[in-house]
């Protein structure tokens, strides 16, 4: 598409749909990465409800006194360890792989040491441990029914407590079971890299085929657009030849002698409509070749400083005659260069100075400026007239829009001036905008890429 305004519609449809998209998929992320940890969490606390209820059921109908290791403990858990002893743990894990036949029923406990198991009196005081040393469990010690725990290393347990009891239904103590979730973060940690780095590249992908899309959606439009724009330009060729008929007409009956008075008139004011409309006509027709890019320019080199001086020597007189002070101000020591058509040029700033003379009460100014931004010429017309309310700014350049105050009771323009200056900036890769004020004055900003001094001297 060669409309900026159909690249830019198209570029907000392609933004909004991967922003949407982009949206939809992290909270389908999110939610997937919940519904996995959850299924995870549930699974290892069901695997450590279902050892740490067999361990209960083995161990509490044996107990006698509180807080006392009874045999029961060993033959069950081989690999216990009074918290007041030290262990080894080598060789507890070796006899219990020896016992792992007849406690079969409790061989996660003593493999790879995912499980810990460890016992406290009714004080919460540690009395014995299996499958870890003491010094290697979470140093806190509490009693809740479940609780996650973290080590000195920042290891993470998921961990179970049951009260025991003795025979006559008295406090033994506190039961513990421990299950190491380094699995689950270890896949967890996975998961999130796989997220981080999918949704990236899904969004980028996303957005690709909705440019795509995008382009597809703005096909019709952009088609029936340049019909429009066709249609414009072929009705306005041929309204040239009946408006030209009618303009030669006119003059013919003005060499009549003997032409009534009241008729002239009339003739007049047809000759005066009829010059309008050609006028409109030629605006139109510029308008729709600027646009399709069909119109035949010379690219020359343009020397700013020449054009500007030239204009204000030509507005001289009309600036007098309405009683403003027009002058003009380079900001700049070199003579800048732009590559471009000089008569079009010519016609956006005779237009700005214009309509700057045209809106500008008596006793006011109208100034030029002339100045260098980095690679850009900078061209600002400065007046001090009627200015325009910021909620009109933004349309001014659309064709045939009309500023509703004064601007459009004291004229009889057709509303194509700025939206040619627009096209025309825009051909020359340039930019145009405006500041104003009400009551205070308006300035309008061309920029206009300058070409290289090796460029200049080829």
């Amino acid at each position: 598409m060669q409309i900026r305004l159909f690249r830019k519609i198209r570029w907000q449809l392609a933004t909004w749909y991967a922003v949407v998209m982009a949206l939809i998929l992290s909270l389908c992320g999110f939610v997937i990465y919940e519904v996995i940890i959850d299924a995870y969490v549930v699974s290892i606390n069901r695997e450590l409800e279902s050892v740490a209820g067999t361990l209960h059921d083995v161990i509490e109908p044996t107990l006698k006194q509180p807080g006392i290791i009874e045999p029961v403990f060993r033959k069950v858990l081989p690999n216990i360890c009074l918290a007041q002893s030290t262990c080894s743990t080598q060789k507890l894990l070796s006899y219990s792989q020896r016992t792992h036949r007849e406690h079969g029923i409790f061989s996660p406990v003593y493999k790879d040491k995912q499980y810990y198991i460890r016992f406290l009196d009714i004080s919460e005081r540690l009395i014995a441990v299996a499958g870890f040393q003491p010094d290697e469990l979470p140093p806190i010690v509490q009693t809740q029914v479940w609780q996650t725990l973290k080590d000195l290393q920042g290891n993470r347990y998921s961990q179970k407590s049951l009260l025991l009891h003795i025979q006559d239904n008295q406090a033994w103590g506190y039961i513990q079971i421990g299950r190491s979730l380094n699995d689950l973060d270890s896949r967890l940690a996975a998961l999130k890299l796989i997220l981080a780095l999918g949704l990236p590249i899904t969004v980028l992908l996303v957005g690709g085929s909705s440019w795509w899309l995008a382009g597809l959606a703005m096909r019709p439009i952009d088609s029936s657009y340049k019909q429009m724009q066709q249609f414009t330009s072929d009705a306005s060729h041929e309204l040239r030849t009946p408006l030209a008929a009618i303009n030669a007409t006119v003059e013919t009956l003005f060499d009549i002698e003997y032409l009534p008075q009241e008729a002239r008139d009339v003739l007049v004011s047809i000759q005066r409509q009829n010059y309008r409309l050609s006028e409109l006509i030629q605006d139109m027709l510029l308008l729709s070749r600027l646009e399709q890019q069909t119109l035949a320019t010379q690219q020359v080199y343009c020397c700013l400083n020449v054009l500007i001086s030239d204009l204000i020597e030509e507005f001289s007189a009309l600036a007098t005659a309405a009683s403003l002070q027009l002058t003009s101000l380079m900001l700049c020591q070199e003579l800048l260069y732009v590559m471009g058509d000089e008569d079009q040029l010519l016609r956006v700033l005779s237009n700005l100075i214009a309509n700057a003379i045209q809106y500008t009460p008596a006793g006011g100014y109208v100034t030029v400026i002339l100045k260098r931004s980095n690679s850009y010429a900078v061209i600002e017309v400065q007046d001090t007239g009627i200015g325009i309310a910021s909620h009109e700014q933004k349309r001014i350049f659309d064709r045939f829009y009309r500023v509703n105050s004064d601007r459009s009771r004291r004229t009889g323009g057709s509303g194509l001036g700025l939206a040619i200056a627009q096209a025309i900036i825009q051909a020359h890769r340039g930019s145009i905008q405006v500041q104003s004020q009400v009551s205070k004055g308006s300035t309008f900003i061309v920029h206009l890429p300058l070409i290289e001094e090796r460029k200049q001297l080829a």
